[in-house]
């Protein structure tokens, strides 16, 4: 499995018991959140996506409540291959029939981006000031996405470009050489990550992630991702299609984040 994902840039569990349980105690700390005034700035796109960042009030152990930690078949990966870290208020990420619609602020060759290619990004190269260029300012270690309802295929699935992260990360790494480690996360690498997008765009097939509460799937940390637009005929349930998503910090930096694999 872990060939599977440094090759492909992504990996889906199924179903576990274990995390199961731990949705159990989730979602109803998800509900609250969303309905929870303090967070209603994070209902964006004209009311089809709540952004939900830091809205789950877990530990750093990802228990919620009384519930269990995190844990069973995805952190065991995670600890063996990749690197367990201390967990932040997950992300409730949750959109409903009808999205996307435009974002606040979002103009029409940025709405398009979105309707077209599902925002596609690469956590933690946010777009700052005025000509929205991009710094390497969140060194995100992994990504997690964890169902917390059910719903169609259709209802505006996470969607990656498979190989991507093989693209990116040797990009990005090309535009900060010759500046000190130090400096990296101030370095501009905008061009640079727009070029081997539309590479990526060109060369690495878009796949549609869908899973059920129980199962995970885990992104590496330079792939290429975004949400696909809800189809007309999908359906989910009163929660919207509800996804909890962890994307802990990389401790080091940028230094450590744009190492392979």
């Amino acid at each position: 499995m872990v060939e599977e994902f440094l090759s492909r840039g992504w990996v889906r569990f199924p179903f576990d018991p274990v995390l199961a349980e731990w949705v159990a105690h989730a979602l109803p700390a998800a509900r609250r959140a969303v309905a929870d005034p303090a967070f209603a700035h994070w209902l964006d796109c004209e009311g089809t996506w709540f952004v939900g960042v830091d809205a789950l009030d877990n530990d750093s152990a990802g228990r919620v409540g009384d519930g269990p930690p995190l844990a069973g078949q995805a952190m065991n990966f995670i600890a063996r291959h990749l690197r367990a870290l201390p967990l932040h208020k997950a992300q409730v990420s949750v959109t409903y029939s009808g999205y996307p619609r435009p974002r606040r602020g979002e103009g029409e060759a940025g709405f398009r981006y979105r309707l077209n290619r599902g925002a596609a990004h690469v956590d933690g190269l946010k777009p700052s000031g005025p000509d929205r260029r991009r710094h390497l300012d969140e060194p995100h270690a992994w990504i997690l996405g964890l169902p917390l309802t059910a719903a169609d295929a259709g209802a505006a699935p996470m969607i990656l470009w498979e190989g991507s992260h093989r693209i990116l990360g040797p990009a990005l790494a090309r535009a900060l050489e010759g500046y000190p480690p130090e400096d990296w996360h101030q370095v501009d690498v905008t061009d640079a990550y727009q070029a081997a997008r539309r590479e990526v765009f060109e060369t690495c097939p878009m796949l549609r992630l869908h899973a059920v509460p129980g199962e995970a799937y885990l992104l590496h940390r330079h792939c290429l991702h975004g949400v696909a637009p809800w189809a007309l005929d999908a359906q989910a349930g009163p929660d919207g299609r509800m996804i909890a998503y962890f994307r802990p910090l990389m401790p080091g930096g940028v230094p450590v984040w744009i190492e392979a694999p």
